[in-house]
């Protein structure tokens, strides 16, 4: 295997072990905790937004609309996290869910390789990433399901179901901001975390994640875990 596929994944690794505990600190404790976590992050994603389409000479309407696009996903976790009875376990299984599929398509991709899923979006992205990436997910959403079956009535057949719609959504919103930096002519949306980029290309997966799970649990209505 080509070292250098490997490259960047030291900074990635050691950039991860300092903010992941963090970002569950913040997301266990809530409350202020979690508030500034999340306004702490709105901003520097609005920020590096306004950045790309000015660098890429957008126009009014795609700055209003990437706005929007953040602050509707940021309300969408705020309101998630704000139950009382299911926030903390919604927020904690969309966070595995997203990092394992994040993770599992980063190794599956770099040690398998192969056909390009869309190359002229994000010629780095494999089939067999994306299919690694989805396998991490739905796996995440069975030991979620399980671990938690003595606290919520929680069925794993649907936590696979579930976390196997959201692993796509979420290489969705990955894949459209690929292509948004492509269209911009930028290759991250910022420099803040070493090995990763900006805020954008780590968070794109879970702001789209964010918008899908934030409709099903208006649909299933207040304390009902989204997996239940």
């Amino acid at each position: 295997m080509p070292e250098g596929r490997w490259s960047d994944l030291r900074l990635r690794v050691l950039s991860a072990a300092i903010l992941a505990p963090l970002a569950l600190i913040c997301i266990w404790l809530g409350g202020a905790a979690f508030a500034a976590l999340m306004l702490a992050a709105t901003v520097g994603l609005i920020t590096e937004w306004v950045g790309m389409v000015r660098s890429g000479q957008g126009g009014a309407g795609s700055l209003m609309a990437g706005c929007a696009y953040i602050l509707l996903a940021a309300i969408g976790l705020v309101w998630l996290r704000a139950d009382s009875a299911t926030g903390r376990a919604d927020w904690l299984f969309l966070v595995a869910l997203v990092w394992a599929s994040d993770i599992g398509a980063y190794v599956a991709g770099r040690a398998i390789g192969g056909p390009r899923l869309a190359p002229r979006i994000s010629p780095g992205k494999t089939v067999s990433g994306a299919l690694g990436g989805l396998l991490a997910a739905v796996l995440v959403g069975i030991v979620a399901a399980l671990s938690l079956a003595a606290s919520y009535s929680a069925s794993p057949w649907r936590a696979a179901l579930l976390a196997g719609l959201l692993g796509v959504v979420a290489q969705a919103g990955d894949l459209g901001e690929s292509y948004v930096k492509r269209h911009f002519g930028v290759k991250d949306s910022g420099r803040l975390i070493p090995g990763h980029g900006g805020l954008l290309d780590r968070l794109d997966a879970l702001l789209a994640v964010a918008l899908a799970a934030s409709l099903l649990a208006l649909i299933e209505g207040r304390g009902v875990v989204l997996w239940g």
